[in-house]
């Protein structure tokens, strides 16, 4: 029976993709990888089934989308961007919601490894596991993966990210130059994205409070807990005049929550959000947000994936700043 790459690359140590960029002549192999891999490749008569290298060669047009929970409405507006990028230069998108159990996600990159896609696309930090990395491995080790705000170490993985932490440092310097003393920061879980957040409210307080305690907390996803959080906080805390969120979604149901309290906004307390969403733009009052440029975020994660396809170089790793945008929850009728 003819010997194939898996077999070959069992009996080498390595991945299949490694053996068939030694078959196809690549350049990125290490010399004494390369030379195992051709000394084994010759003694097993080793010969490339033409028809399938054929076969691999013929364009799909097709690149894979994996978001976590579509119901997330900043994430569904990314990929509004991502695929009219993508629908506009010939290819089509295949949008799995996956869900957030990473338990349950690697069907979904088996399956799109059947589907034969051109590259790969994952929208949110939630991505950035070692079984994402291990099924991109598997399935799909010679496409090209961008991670839409987010990055990992991988072969053929690349990155976008929004600078949120220095954002986050920047949103409390805000703070402190409005002369507030006290700022507290609730995120509704735990990510990738929304540690880099939390890591950028501690070094804005290190800076702009050295002798303060830091507040940081979990709020949950829904309405009740993240309401119920921002009370339990302001209880034990009292002396918080100032509340970031992770989100605006969540910043808005803090609004709200401080009117149920009568706090006044921005006289008792101060409120940032992040996205720079509609919700910001429509909350009484409105919200002042940290924009973590969705749009240049998405529209580059989509042309990098076209630059690689058409062979181009592309950085693995690319950080696009953010910038605040102010408006009533921290601006004073008198500013």
């Amino acid at each position: 029976m003819q010997v194939t790459i898996y077999d070959i690359a069992k009996m080498a140590g390595v991945s299949a993709s490694t053996v068939s960029r030694v078959v196809n002549n690549k350049s990125t192999v290490n010399a004494k990888t390369r030379a195992r891999i051709l000394k084994l490749l010759a003694e097993h008569n080793y010969v490339p089934n033409e028809s399938a290298r054929e076969l691999v060669k013929q364009s799909s047009r097709l690149i894979g989308v994996l978001i976590s929970d579509i119901r997330t409405t900043h994430h569904t507006n990314g990929i509004y961007f991502i695929e009219k990028e993508l629908s506009a230069n010939g290819y089509t998108c295949l949008i799995h919601n996956t869900g957030r159990d990473e338990n349950n996600w690697v069907a979904y990159f088996q399956s799109l490894s059947q589907r034969k896609i051109e590259a790969l696309i994952l929208v949110g930090s939630i991505y950035q596991t070692d079984l994402v990395r291990e099924a991109i491995s598997l399935y799909l080790p010679s496409i090209p993966v961008v991670i839409s705000n987010g990055y990992m170490n991988g072969e053929n993985i690349y990155g976008i990210l929004s600078d949120e932490q220095g954002g986050v440092t920047e949103c409390v310097s805000l703070l402190a130059a409005k002369g507030r003393k006290h700022p507290a920061f609730l995120m509704n879980q735990v990510t990738p994205s929304n540690e880099k957040k939390k890591l950028g409210f501690e070094e804005g307080m290190a800076r702009f409070f050295p002798e303060m305690p830091v507040h940081t907390s979990i709020c949950g996803n829904e309405i009740d807990t993240i309401a119920a959080e921002t009370r339990t906080l302001l209880q034990r805390h009292p002396e918080i005049d100032s509340l970031i969120y992770s989100e605006d979604l969540l910043a808005v149901v803090g609004l709200r929550t401080l009117a149920d309290l009568g706090r006044r906004v921005p006289e008792d307390m101060m409120v940032i959000g992040i996205n720079n969403s509609n919700y910001a733009k429509l909350s009484i009052p409105t919200l002042t947000s940290l924009d973590n440029m969705l749009y240049d975020v998405s529209i580059t994660a989509a042309r990098n994936v076209l630059s690689l396809l058409s062979g181009q170089r592309v950085s693995r790793k690319m950080l696009i700043c953010t910038e605040i945008v102010e408006r009533q929850s921290t601006r004073k009728e008198s500013e």
